[in-house]
């Protein structure tokens, strides 16, 4: 379950940004993900919460925003939706899309005392 690195990952996050802006505790922490990501978003709630334990974002509330997919067919120039990385262009039929939106995953606000 790679959830649980990337909620490690957000915590050293929080905790660069704790010392870079003198706070001490973190109430909320809004995630962005996206829907080719392949982070599974129950996953990652259950990995957050054991990965906050016993820090300054234990207990934190998490909120996960999900954006679409979306990519750029290389033959027709079409911009699509995806819902999966590989599929095929609805428009022309053509394999060559490349994702645009939606394979990242990043801390898209804190909310700290």
């Amino acid at each position: 379950m790679h959830e649980m690195s990337l909620a490690e990952s957000v915590l050293e996050i929080i905790e660069d940004s704790a010392r870079a802006q003198d706070f001490r505790r973190v109430r909320r922490v809004v995630l962005e993900i996206g829907e080719l990501a392949a982070v599974e978003p129950d996953a990652m709630r259950f990995c957050f919460d054991a990965v906050m334990r016993g820090t300054l974002a234990e207990g934190a509330e998490l909120q996960i925003v999900e954006t679409p997919g979306a990519g750029r067919c290389g033959q027709c120039g079409a911009t699509v939706a995806m819902q999966e990385r590989y599929g095929l262009c609805p428009d022309c039929g053509s394999a060559a899309l490349q994702v645009t939106v939606g394979e990242r995953m990043r801390v898209q606000d804190l909310l700290v005392e």
